[in-house]
């Protein structure tokens, strides 16, 4: 059936309307829209929003597909109402060669089930010592505007300078793992009072702030684009403040986890609770919130970790960083967003689609919900509480720190250009 009529969805969080599908695209909005040969989904008191984009996601494929592939952390995402996710460069080989950026970009293709745009590596082999095939995997079949080492950072400010100076030819934009390798020696937790009670190693906010500060200035200079990944202080958002009063072209993320989760958390020893970069401090978390809430902080993304049992379930010391979130994003937004009353439907659908697809460049996506454009959507029910689950994931991994925690919200139906791949909350 290739007509579905949304009945009743309050578009953005507004006024309840009808929204008519025809095909690939929304054909018509309004009230009273006839039925006549549609796939009717009831949606009273549900919140339509434009498909979600994660400019922020490890799909683990190529090499380490125990943990996750392209089309299983795609299934997540459709899941999580996403319709479009940047696939990071860290996998096994590195995608620093147009080869193999067209390889995840051919996986995401017959997934089906959302757009995988790759992310290119700033380095060869994300070693910091060359850059890597910038221009190649610009032109290739992928089209690669978005270039980061995350896993690491690009600590050599002569090399972060010349991927600027490479990026700007194109339009393109460097997504830099801010944290200082130095600062960071043996690391395990946020550097603070938990730390020091626990005696597990400090990452200290500095060592994140110290390499925003430089990079800001970098694009400054060179009249380029920087996008901050994962930003995780309260001095990380002066700093990205600063930088935007001056007119400097810098955007920022942030993941849900640092929107919700202290280091409080690790006094458990619990590995799930294991992160790059940590979970913080709770004045840093309220920071975070309020960055995000008037724009300083440009979107949320997810940085979807997925690890195999046996690398979160060991010690703290030897464990695995990092979390899946893909279907848990929307519902941690709504609870430390929505229900705080600091963004509306609206300034989700800004933090989570429109923002992240302008800076990625993802066509088709972010784009308003409205009659002619493209039907990448999505339709939660924002009444909806419940038990997180991982038993229930689509991603093949369950390292979720969220595991029995009461979230708000589930997203019912996800349609990727015009065909539903969620649907009452399985996946179709």
């Amino acid at each position: 059936m290739s007509k579905t009529l949304i009945r009743g969805a309050k578009v953005l969080g507004g006024e309840a309307q009808d929204v008519l599908i025809d095909g690939d695209t929304i054909a018509q909005i309004g009230t009273g829209l006839s039925d006549e040969g549609a796939r009717v989904i009831e949606a009273e008191g549900q919140i339509l929003l434009p498909g979600l984009v994660d400019l922020h996601t490890h799909l683990r494929e190529p090499g380490r597909e125990d943990s996750e592939t392209v089309l299983t952390g795609t299934r997540a995402a459709a899941s999580g109402g996403y319709t479009a996710v940047f696939a990071m460069a860290n996998t096994f080989p590195v995608a620093d060669t147009a080869g193999v950026v067209e390889q995840v970009y051919r996986l995401g293709k017959e997934s089906g089930y959302c757009d995988v745009q790759p992310i290119g590596a700033v380095t060869v082999g994300l070693e910091g010592k060359k850059l890597a095939e910038l221009g190649a995997m610009h032109e290739s079949a992928a089209g690669v505007t978005v270039f980061s080492d995350d896993g690491k950072c690009v600590d050599d400010a002569v090399m972060m300078r010349r991927a600027l100076e490479y990026v700007k030819a194109f339009g393109g934009v460097v997504a830099q793992h801010a944290q200082e390798p130095r600062l960071t020696e043996g690391a395990q937790m946020n550097e603070g009072v938990v730390s020091a009670e626990l005696g597990l190693g400090g990452w200290p906010a500095v060592a994140e702030e110290s390499i925003i500060a430089r990079d800001v200035l970098l694009a400054e200079h060179v009249g380029s684009r920087v996008h901050i990944c994962h930003l995780s202080t309260a001095g990380s958002v002066e700093i990205v403040r600063w930088a935007k009063s001056r007119g400097i072209d810098v955007t920022a993320e942030v993941t849900p986890h640092h929107l919700l989760l202290t280091d409080e958390l690790v006094r458990s020893y619990n590995p799930v609770y294991k992160v790059n970069p940590p979970l913080r401090t709770e004045r840093d978390v309220m920071a975070l919130r309020e960055a995000l809430a008037d724009g300083t902080i440009d979107i949320v993304a997810t940085d979807h970790a997925p690890h195999p049992h046996e690398d979160k379930d060991c010690e703290w010391a030897a464990a695995a960083m990092g979390m899946v979130g893909l279907e848990t994003a929307l519902s941690v937004v709504q609870q430390t967003m929505v229900e705080t009353g600091l963004l509306d439907w609206a300034g989700v659908a800004d933090r989570m689609s429109f923002k992240p697809a302008q800076i990625g460049q993802a066509k088709g996506h972010g784009r308003p919900v409205s009659a002619g454009e493209p039907a990448n959507l999505t339709l939660v029910d924002p009444a909806y509480r419940g038990e997180v689950d991982p038993a229930g994931f689509a991603s093949r991994s369950r390292n979720t720190p969220y595991e029995g925690r009461e979230l708000p919200g589930r997203v019912t139906h996800t349609f990727l250009r015009g065909r539903a791949t969620l649907v009452d909350g399985k996946l179709a």
